[in-house]
């Protein structure tokens, strides 16, 4: 997958901008704050609809505008794509492929294979375990669209049973067998997915710890677990087990919507007990098996963003991530960082042809 230009109109601070790219490497140089992480934002936008930092669609508006539009043209093997993203205030995001919108978001997820490593991803780490199931979800989904459907219809049956037992609640009332129908909609949809998750991590963690073992030289030792309420049985018994504390607190308080991947060093938290290097590594890790994922399923090099990738890594860490890419495996790489001079001494280490785009000058 080769993203060939670039063009942007009212997204973030830029009013208007244009870029050609090279097929192998692309940097984006310049002081913080001129916007060299908007456009890879604006690139992962094209792939998946959405930006990787603001989930509020409007704010990605510039300040002195009422809309903005991503134009991206694609080559996809031999095969011009052509993808515009486009949003106006008050209006719903439209997205086309070759001048044709989407009637669904999600048909398009899946079809620009994009992976971004970014500082933003410490959230993985330090957030929630809702920030470890988007990430979870966002790798298989794109491989694999009836996950996706179920993991939509899975989130609208939980928000609807969750609406039941409020409804409950007010009213001092209860129905069983309304609530029955939810619990089957949940068992069979969480089941499925459950299953999916399972069987992808047996294969996504080995390629995860091989990644790691390359970037950290072998020295530390990490795991990636998953942890599921359905691995205490099948859900439907759980929501009936649980159906009082449910009428209680007003919401589904187990399923797949609860399940957290453990992140783990020396067998334990990496959180409390990994150094910032070691975080990094870690994230850098998980990113680049999603990457080896991402092309082993769809049989397509992942256009890969590698935003501010030199802050708090040591030279031996960046070597060893340098030496990755220069590599016939790796396809078109988008790099952005404050330094030129370190930038250009670090890519000229690869043996691959790149272009240098000095941003705000």
């Amino acid at each position: 997958m080769i993203l060939k230009s670039l063009s942007v109109i009212n997204y973030k601070n830029f009013e208007s901008e244009s870029f050609e790219f090279d097929n192998k490497i692309n940097c984006f140089v310049g002081q913080n704050g001129v916007g060299k992480t908007n456009i890879l934002d604006a690139i992962y936008h094209l792939a998946f609809g959405k930006s990787y930092f603001n989930p509020v669609a409007s704010q990605n508006i510039n300040h002195n505008a009422d809309f903005f539009v991503v134009n991206g043209d694609f080559l996809k093997g031999d095969t011009p794509e052509k993808i515009i993203v486009s949003l106006k205030q008050g209006q719903k995001k439209v997205i086309k492929r070759n001048g044709k919108p989407y009637e669904k978001f999600s048909d398009h997820i899946g079809f620009i294979p994009l992976v971004i490593i970014s500082p933003a991803d410490r959230d993985l780490i330090i957030e929630g375990s809702e920030t470890r199931r988007k990430f979870l979800d966002s790798v298989i989904s794109q491989s694999d669209k009836s996950y996706l459907n179920d993991l939509i219809n899975y989130n609208k049956t939980v928000a609807q049973r969750n609406a039941l037992l409020k409804y409950f609640a007010l009213n001092y009332t209860f129905n069983k067998d309304t609530l029955d129908v939810y619990n089957q909609q949940m068992h069979e949809l969480g089941t499925s997915i459950f299953e999916k998750r399972k069987t992808f991590l047996e294969t996504f963690v080995p390629i995860f710890k091989a990644r790691h073992k390359v970037i950290s030289n072998g020295q530390e030792t990490i795991d990636l677990c998953y942890k599921s309420d359905l691995f205490n049985g099948p859900l439907i018994e759980l929501l009936n087990q649980n159906i009082g504390k449910d009428r209680a607190v007003q919401y589904t308080s187990t399923g797949i919507h609860k399940d957290d991947l453990l992140f783990q060093i020396k067998d334990h938290p990496i959180k409390k007990f990994g150094s910032q290097g070691q975080q990094k590594s870690f994230l850098i890790a998980l990113k680049l098996a999603q990457f080896d994922f991402i092309k082993a399923q769809s049989g397509v090099n992942p256009i890969l963003l590698l935003d501010d990738i030199f802050d708090k890594l040591d030279e031996q860490r960046v070597g060893q991530i340098i030496k990755l890419v220069d590599d016939a495996n790796f396809g078109q790489l988008f790099i952005s960082d404050t330094h030129a001079d370190r930038t250009e001494n670090a890519i000229k280490q690869v043996h691959q042809s790149y272009q240098l785009f000095k941003i705000g000058e």
